[in-house]
């Protein structure tokens, strides 16, 4: 089967024949419908937006608003947390410091104390040693000077001989060294 097309042709009216009057929304004839008709749309624009439109963009921003509230009520208290987090940190920190510095002042003193007594100790020691070497001395210096009379007889008694060629006697030269000491 063929198909057959249909050629409709528009007639549009060329000229002065459609434009009879002005155009529509500037016709003041028309005003009247017009304004009743911006008044209903303007009307059902305006209860959109009042009833629908408008609280849950208020809803939105109080929701925000309130979240935003939270969230610095968060910070404020995460702030003051942290604070007193760092308060007692550093309070711990200074009683630390604090007990450090007593267990030190404690080991100085009982060192000290330590060191002082085994000062003592050796001092008293050395003390015991020094008069026990002055008992020696003094017994030493005792027999020397003891023996000293001996010693100078017996040198006299050399030198006299190596002099003259005869040695003297013991009582003369005793008598002469006891002479000279005195």
């Amino acid at each position: 089967m063929a198909a057959e097309t249909h050629n409709t042709e528009i007639q549009v009216p060329h000229g002065g024949e459609g434009a009879k009057g002005a155009f529509p929304p500037f016709d003041a004839t028309t005003f009247p419908s017009q304004l009743l008709w911006l008044a209903i749309t303007f009307g059902l624009f305006y209860y959109i937006m009042a009833k629908m439109v408008l609280p849950r963009i208020g809803g939105i921003l109080e929701d925000r608003s309130d979240r935003i509230a939270g969230d610095l009520a968060e910070a404020e208290r995460l702030k003051h947390e942290t604070d007193a987090a760092i308060a007692a940190y550093e309070q711990a920190l200074a009683e630390a410091r604090n007990k450090a510095h007593g267990i030190a002042q404690t080991s100085r003193d009982k060192l000290s104390a330590e060191v002082t007594a085994k000062r003592t100790a050796v001092e008293a020691d050395l003390a015991g040693k020094l008069s026990a070497a002055e008992e020696r001395i003094s017994t030493i210096k005792t027999a020397a000077l003891a023996q000293v009379g001996e010693i100078a007889t017996e040198t006299t008694s050399a030198l006299v001989e190596a002099l003259l060629g005869k040695a003297p006697t013991k009582a003369d030269t005793a008598k002469a060294v006891k002479a000279s000491m005195n």
